[in-house]
């Protein structure tokens, strides 16, 4: 007998991790683009340096600041209680809302590994929170630049470094609690409420109760200090204030256990590793509570 002529072709080879996590990357941004809400969060953050330059931050002095430090200070301050909501709130719609509409039996169905697919709209949705806040700073710097007011490059270098990394915290707390949600509603709601937490935990709630139990005060720092928000304020207030003359006696504490560099390393590295395991916690659960 003679072998035959024509062999059987061979399955398409799956989509590489590469080539998955790009397209997925391709399509959140699109999808993003023709979305109301990016719009809106993008015009809040430059209408935000808008007003800012408008009523003359960049031409008055306080405590010392004035031209641009003042105005990056402020905008530092606000961005801290509106862009985590801001973020907690659109990244638990994406993942939550799709499995509401069914639609992760499409995409489980593609040749795109769920890692790639992960990983994608994780790294989609960063950008997508960071570049309104990069686009306000630079508009910030522009209009300093035009006006011949100095830039303080170290100080802007440095805070967009913060917000970057506090937002990476925030995109990864929020993968977790969508992957855990099964509604958009429960997501939301779960959403709020850490962001309510981490708000009151500045210094209302928790370091009272802790205080008025009489737990040493390094405890009272400690535990303070693994809320991102108190990491991000902290670090923010160090550039602009190396003494923490604003945290009254509670700075000796910190500064006793970090010190001055220690911290600001703590202030970069503690939010990227509490998002990156926030995000992989919530690939873990995603991955065991959607496929077979």
């Amino acid at each position: 007998m003679h072998a035959p002529l024509h062999r059987p072709l061979a399955a398409e080879p799956k989509a590489t991790f590469f080539t998955g996590f790009a397209a997925t990357f391709r399509l959140e941004i699109a999808e993003a683009f023709r979305a109301r809400w990016f719009a809106a969060y993008a015009l809040v953050f430059i209408g935000l340096v808008g007003v800012l330059l408008v009523f003359g931050l960049t031409e008055s002095r306080v405590f010392g600041f004035s031209g641009l430090s003042r105005t990056l200070l402020t905008f530092v301050q606000l961005t801290m209680a509106i862009l985590p909501i801001f973020v907690l709130i659109t990244t638990v719609r994406s993942l939550a809302g799709d499995r509401e509409a069914g639609v992760f039996e499409y995409i489980l169905g593609l040749p795109v590994g769920i890692g790639a697919w992960y990983a994608g709209r994780l790294a989609a949705r960063y950008v997508l929170a960071v570049a309104p806040v990069a686009g306000a700073l630079a508009c910030a710097v522009a209009y300093g630049m035009v006006r011949g007011v100095p830039v303080p490059w170290g100080e802007l270098g440095f805070d967009i470094g913060l917000l970057m990394v506090m937002t990476f915290a925030f995109v990864g707390i929020g993968f977790l609690i969508a992957s855990l949600s099964r509604s958009v509603d429960t997501a939301q709601t779960v959403a709020f409420i850490v962001w309510l937490v981490l708000i009151l935990a500045l210094d209302l709630v928790l370091l009272g109760a802790l205080i008025r139990g009489r737990m040493a005060v390094e405890g009272v720092v400690a535990i303070a200090l693994l809320n991102p928000l108190q990491v991000f304020r902290t670090g923010s207030m160090l550039l602009f204030d190396p003494q923490l003359v604003l945290l009254g006696p509670t700075a000796y504490t910190v500064f006793d256990l970090f010190g001055r560099a220690g911290f600001m390393v703590w202030a970069f590295v503690y939010p990227v590793l509490l998002g990156l395991a926030a995000a992989l916690t919530g690939y873990t659960v995603f991955r065991r509570g959607d496929l077979p």
